[in-house]
């Protein structure tokens, strides 16, 4: 029993460790006057509860509203976009700039390629812009392609976080249980 417990915490302590190691890099409260632009407004941002916020309701936002952001053709200003976002939707800004790094310079030709396609293929099906130019078919191609894909993609990473709030749920359940059982039995071993 004292061996499964002492398994679990550790399993526990494993998970967070991952957990803080892949969120290290990204602004929190403690390191938000590090970034060059957050820095402006560090002192706003700590008084912000919600921009550091881990619950649900601070973080659909950020997932979805950065989604869309993160795949709309705005590259090189979507940081600023995000924190400025983030603030107006009360959304988690350590989410929301995670998902501003999807377009990067390795990403940013094969994403954008596909949002304008998915566009594309939206607006002609809708037989909207077949008299536009072309230059503003294909802008608003990559307009609209973003938004869709990027709430496609915010409702499958919405699902995951979901999911993995459950099972991180269940598990300090099954490891709350396994604590009292281990308290349970401590006085009959004593005996």
């Amino acid at each position: 029993m004292f061996e499964e417990l002492r398994r679990r915490r550790n399993e526990l302590r494993e998970r967070r460790k991952r957990l803080r190691r892949m969120l290290k890099p990204l602004p929190r409260r403690a390191n938000v006057h590090r970034y060059p632009v957050v820095r402006w407004f560090a002192d706003w941002a700590r008084k912000a509860p919600w921009l550091w916020s881990y619950k649900h309701s601070h973080v659909a936002p950020a997932l979805y509203v950065g989604s869309v952001l993160s795949l709309l053709p705005l590259y090189g200003i979507q940081l600023l976009l995000a924190f400025l976002l983030a603030f107006f939707f009360r959304a988690n800004l350590t989410v929301m700039v995670a998902l501003q790094f999807i377009t990067n310079p390795f990403t940013l030709l094969p994403v954008y390629g596909f949002t304008g396609w998915v566009g594309a293929r939206l607006l002609k099906a809708l037989g909207v812009g077949a008299d536009w130019p072309d230059l503003v078919f294909a802008t608003n191609a990559l307009f609209v392609g973003g938004v869709v894909v990027g709430l496609g993609f915010a409702l499958v990473i919405d699902l995951i976080w979901r999911f993995l709030r459950w099972e991180a749920r269940r598990f300090r359940e099954q490891l709350r249980r396994l604590e009292i059982e281990a308290l349970e039995d401590a006085p009959q071993r004593e005996a």
